[in-house]
């Protein structure tokens, strides 16, 4: 079923979930195909459609996965650019990067619990990245992603845009048997979520960042 919301709406309360994803409840693999029908109408460069979708269920590979995932977590929460570590002269930003760093440890403790994990792949070449212009290679990925998570979204499902399991990409790449010329791009955990709904999230004001015709 699918909810009732505005675009704004669907584009302003998709949000990463971590601490209020359903580790109890299973989520249908067709309702996983549905968003994935959605995310291949997504644009990518010169139409090549290079991108592959990894949907990992088992258990046992989860299990690896979330032990990778939460190996890589640890090291990024000791790490000087850890998300509870910025803004530390900034009150009101501190007190919500402390709260983003205690829902990234959150996950990362339980991801291997989370029913779905999609891991959004990109065929390349031989396998390694070229030099250069890495937003025109990524950007025929991550659009498709971000539609992925919209479509759950309207379809009842949270989900969270992580990336920190490329620091064992090819640990994570051995574990699925993927070929060398096929790169992750993210790991997105899929569930359905508790609570209520979601709310717009405090952002710095756009004239902060607005530039007009120069810097």
């Amino acid at each position: 079923m699918i909810m009732d919301l505005s675009t704004d709406e669907l584009l302003t309360t998709t949000r990463s979930v971590r601490r209020r994803l359903d580790l109890s409840r299973p989520v249908p693999i067709e309702l996983v195909h549905e968003c994935l029908e959605v995310a291949l109408q997504a644009p990518s460069g010169s139409n090549r459609q290079g991108w592959h979708w990894i949907v990992v269920t088992d258990v046992g590979l989860r299990g690896e996965i979330g032990a990778l995932y939460r190996r890589a977590v640890q090291r990024y929460l000791a790490s000087e650019g850890a998300a509870d570590r910025l803004f530390p002269d900034d009150p009101h930003r501190s007190v919500v990067q402390q709260r983003v760093g205690e829902s990234v440890a959150y996950l990362g403790d339980r991801m291997a619990d989370v029913p779905v994990l999609l891991i959004p792949c990109l065929t390349v070449g031989e396998g390694n990245l070229p030099a250069g212009n890495q937003a025109g290679l990524w950007g025929s990925l991550l659009p498709a992603a971000w539609s992925y998570m919209l479509a759950a979204r309207a379809r009842g499902l949270g989900t969270a845009w992580t990336t920190l399991h490329l620091t064992y990409e090819r640990e994570v790449a051995d574990v699925l048997g993927l070929p060398t010329q096929v790169r992750q791009g993210a790991l997105i955990p899929t569930a359905y979520y508790t609570g209520a709904g979601f709310r717009p999230a405090r952002r710095e004001p756009l004239e902060s960042v607005l530039h007009h015709d120069r810097w």
